[in-house]
């Protein structure tokens, strides 16, 4: 009997990471989409008679230095940030999925040329790099999304071609290949539909990257640009606030906070139940 009711409970009901990290990323998710009906004020009302007032029942975070809700913009804040988590992890995943498969599958000196090029990639620190690309382009969101995705493809190019190594010597590939199946359809057909997990755990831990970086770059001035709400550029007000309005920098710092955690507490839980090279599985 206690068997039966243990098989009949959803088996990520099991792992203690992916239920953690789907209600928190669940959670964020939904404030981000319904943020229009569920923020209590317009994020860029400016109200002069309620500067820097702190959290109360009327304001629950308090308020900014133009009298704006602190809530209703960390809400809105929030479809930003996974806007661009979400756009740029898929650049990424499009070119790392490409080069990896071109590399892993036909190997030889087509995969040592694209290997050499991705290391050389990789000796340019990441976040660096972005900043000098960002500083010769028009500060906008979808600047951010682009370069972001254009310089985080080279650990899912790695992935991909591992995946695709390993995946040349399975017994169905050699089958399909010995049939005369084409590299564009064994690509595509077969080698890239079983190596997807680890590329979809990858993808969930490259959502948090990137909320991380443009709320770095927001931070300094170089992401997303006054009045349009952000979690970096609300730390940056708090910032310049922090001793006399010390919720301009908690409540964003801690929707920050919490969302990277989400997602890397997801990311390790499908790593756990659908990586079979996982140690703790």
């Amino acid at each position: 009997m206690r068997k039966t009711l243990r098989a009949s409970v959803p088996s990520w009901l099991n792992s203690p990471l992916l239920l953690i990290g789907g209600v928190i990323v669940s959670s964020v998710v939904l404030s981000a989409l319904l943020a229009p009906w569920i923020a209590p004020y317009d994020p860029a009302m400016i109200n002069v008679h309620h500067i820097l007032l702190p959290p109360s029942w009327a304001h629950w975070c308090g308020t900014d230095t133009l009298g704006r809700d602190v809530l209703s913009r960390m809400l809105f804040g929030a479809r930003v940030s996974l806007a661009v988590g979400f756009v740029a992890v898929g650049i990424s995943l499009l070119i790392g999925i490409c080069l990896g498969a071109i590399a892993g599958h036909y190997g030889g000196k087509i995969d040592t040329l694209l290997m050499r090029v991705t290391d050389m990639v990789l000796c340019f620190p990441t976040f660096f790099l972005i900043l000098a690309v960002i500083a010769f382009l028009e500060p906008s969101i979808w600047n951010i999304m682009i370069v972001i995705g254009l310089t985080s493809w080279m650990g899912v190019t790695r992935l991909v071609r591992a995946e695709f190594l390993s995946l040349r010597q399975r017994e169905f590939i050699m089958a399909a290949q010995s049939l005369g199946i084409s590299s564009f359809q064994l690509i595509w057909r077969y080698m890239l539909p079983n190596a997807m997990g680890p590329i979809l755990i990858s993808a969930v831990l490259g959502v948090a990257g990137a909320v991380l970086v443009e709320s770095g770059l927001s931070f300094l001035g170089l992401g997303v640009q006054p009045p349009d709400p952000s979690w970096g550029n609300m730390l940056t007000e708090g910032k310049d606030n922090i001793q006399i309005a010390w919720w301009l920098s908690l409540y964003p710092g801690l929707a920050i906070l919490i969302t990277v955690l989400g997602y890397n507490l997801l990311g390790e839980g499908l790593r756990d139940r659908y990586d079979p090279r996982s140690s703790r599985r």
